[in-house]
């Protein structure tokens, strides 16, 4: 299990991101710092980048990183710190316990999901936490998450009404979101992703998840959305509508892309989330 587990979020070659490197504040200063807190019967941390002249009430993105990821590795890889500096966002990254997140509360993934971890509740208590000491816009708060991370945003979107619009990339929903709230969603993912199936099912993983075209109707129900307009361009097929309030579902297909996050997504799920707020 634990090795299926590990084969399943497959960023095994970024592990050495994951290193610890200098020591780095704990108060909310310019650049990146680290802060604690205590959720569920757990100490728990996450890192903060909170760019030099940022705005009073600046929008704030959590990243979510993928299994066996950390958040450091997290702010390494995707490229929000850079986009957080250009466009004055901050951006927040949780570490998942052991590595992973507790998505469904039925097993799923690593040690968080067998033994209950209230990641909701940490997730929620970090959002209050940068609020409190950072005065972020709460009508401008966003999650994107990579694979087990994309999985939790959903989760999240299932479980919480803190989030404006939420963004996964190469996951699924297996939260079974008996009470959903209207949220703007764009989901990313690749055809040929072998272990969390861009087509739903069991793919080299424990994963077992609908199709992400399911997933997509699901949420296009719950926003009281209109028929979507698709559009192709080169590999990349997306499938956009617009719903009540504003808000938008949309799913963005790479055909033939893998299990990863695509050059292009940071900036692509940055300007979705600028264009949606409460």
């Amino acid at each position: 299990m634990l090795g299926r587990l590990a084969t399943l979020f497959g960023i095994v070659l970024l592990i050495a991101a994951c290193s610890s490197g200098p020591t780095l504040p704990s108060g909310f200063v310019t650049g990146t710092s680290v802060h604690h807190i205590n959720a569920g019967g757990h100490d728990r941390n996450y890192r903060l980048f909170k760019p030099a002249n940022v705005p009073v009430s600046a929008p704030l993105v959590v990243m979510l990183h993928g299994y066996s990821g950390s958040a450091a590795q997290a702010e390494s890889a995707y490229g929000w710190d850079e986009l957080a500096d250009s466009d004055k966002f901050v951006v927040a990254y949780p570490d998942g316990l052991s590595r992973a997140w507790n998505v469904d509360g039925e097993g799923c993934c690593g040690r968080p999901g067998r033994e209950g971890v209230a990641d909701v509740a940490f997730i929620t208590a970090a959002v209050a936490d940068i609020a409190k000491n950072v005065g972020i816009n709460p009508a401008k708060v966003y999650v994107t998450g990579m694979s087990n991370g994309g999985i939790m945003s959903y989760t999240l979107a299932c479980s919480t009404d803190i989030f404006a619009a939420i963004g996964p990339v190469a996951g699924t929903q297996l939260n079974a979101c008996r009470s959903a709230r209207p949220t703007s969603v764009m989901h990313i993912h690749g055809t040929a992703d072998r272990l969390v199936p861009y087509g739903g099912g069991q793919g080299f993983s424990v994963i077992n998840g609908p199709p992400a075209a399911a997933v997509n109707a699901f949420w296009r129900n719950v926003d009281q959305c209109d028929a979507p307009a698709v559009t192709t361009d080169g590999p990349v097929t997306t499938s956009s509508a617009g719903c009540a309030d504003k808000r938008q579902v949309t799913l963005i297909t790479i055909d033939q892309g893998g299990h990863e996050w695509p050059p292009l997504a940071t900036r692509t799920l940055w300007e979705f989330f600028a264009a949606h707020s409460r």
